[in-house]
């Protein structure tokens, strides 16, 4: 039984290695992924940084994250070449579907409790634009936002 879930993979490559052996490794990963029917949903180059701890004798290396949608299969073989590579000094493969789930399932609960919320209180279920934060003019007086309210001085 092979379902699809969504990784995310973080690699660290040594100072050393070039920018095209950076592409080489991430063409790599890639023609893994099609191999096993996989998709690379989406890649990010966090460019070079510098280390937490320094690893084997590198004080920093170049960050890549990968967003890869496939099977566990897909994902041991990446493991296992990953581990093998020497221009790789870090790699980590987590399963973020279903933090991705259980995110999605907080913010529809948070809606509907707002929601049940302002009906109670006579308002429409959605906040208007005025009312959301951040979306007031900072330009209209000395009020400070206290529409309607006296300020005694």
């Amino acid at each position: 039984m092979s379902t699809n879930r969504q990784y995310e993979l973080v690699y660290i490559v040594s100072p050393d290695a070039s920018e095209q052996a950076i592409a080489e490794l991430h063409t790599q990963v890639e023609q893994i992924i099609q191999r096993f029917n996989g998709t690379l949903d989406k890649t990010e180059n966090w460019g070079r940084r510098k280390l937490a701890y320094e690893i084997g004798r590198a004080r920093e290396g170049t960050y890549v994250v990968e967003t890869i949608t496939g099977s566990g299969e897909l994902m041991k073989e990446i493991d296992r070449r990953l581990r093998v590579t020497d221009s790789i000094i870090r790699h980590l493969i987590v399963r973020i579907d279903e933090a991705i789930r259980v995110a999605d399932r907080l913010r529809d609960q948070r809606k509907s409790t707002q929601a049940r919320r302002r009906t109670a209180r006579g308002l429409p279920p959605e906040p208007q634009a005025s009312e959301r934060r951040g979306d007031r003019d900072m330009d209209d007086g000395d009020d400070m936002g206290l529409d309607g309210a006296e300020v005694q001085r």
